[in-house]
């Protein structure tokens, strides 16, 4: 870096390489007054910083106060600040819970709240619940196809009876780390494959 780039603050190379990495949300799926969803995704945080090949943040969406009735246009507060959120990622690591067999309605209806910020990304599922949220996540990715994002195959699933303590303490069993890194391998290969699309 030559002396006039130090003179007027040009980036270095250690920020170059943050600004040319990858930026992956972390979407907690669930708004419900005490709710474990942050838990796993700050779990699930700290094993991504640790790997240094993406920039990784917590997207929770209970911040942008969506409506569940909007109109068409998009210009209300809490849309037009998701919309830009999502136009920043490049790929999405979902932290879902199983309800009555589904996704939750908060998780749908931020789904539903834009359309092309998704399109050509990829997306991982951490599912949780009485059978790993399996069926939650089945249902997430026939909604993430809709979508045009691409989930991965990997898919780490957490039980209520193993992995959280009376459901409230989340306290993962080992055997999840390999799973979890597994999944955002896999993330940030087609999130970076798909950003050529854009």
């Amino acid at each position: 870096m030559g002396f006039l780039d130090k003179l007027f603050g040009k980036s270095t190379n250690e920020e170059e390489k943050t600004m040319s990495k990858l930026n992956i949300g972390i979407i907690l799926g669930s708004t419900r007054q005490g709710r474990v969803s942050p838990q796993v995704g700050e779990w699930v945080k700290g094993i991504a910083e640790k790997r240094g090949d993406a920039n990784y943040e917590i997207v929770d969406i209970a911040d942008f106060n969506l409506p569940f009735v909007f109109t068409t246009a998009g210009d209300e507060p809490g849309i037009k600040a998701w919309s830009e959120k999502l136009a920043s990622l490049d790929g999405f690591v979902f932290i879902t819970q199983e309800y009555n067999h589904s996704i939750t309605g908060a998780l749908k209806n931020a789904l539903d709240s834009a359309r092309d910020e998704w399109n050509n990304k990829a997306a991982g599922i951490v599912s949780y619940g009485s059978t790993g949220g399996a069926r939650a996540a089945e249902h997430l990715r026939g909604i993430l196809g809709e979508l045009l994002v691409a989930d991965v195959r990997t898919h780490p699933t957490l039980s209520l009876f193993t992995d959280f303590e009376n459901g409230t303490a989340f306290k993962p069993a080992d055997l999840h780390l390999d799973n979890v890194n597994g999944m955002l391998d896999q993330v940030i290969a087609w999130s970076g494959a798909l950003k050529t699309l854009r």
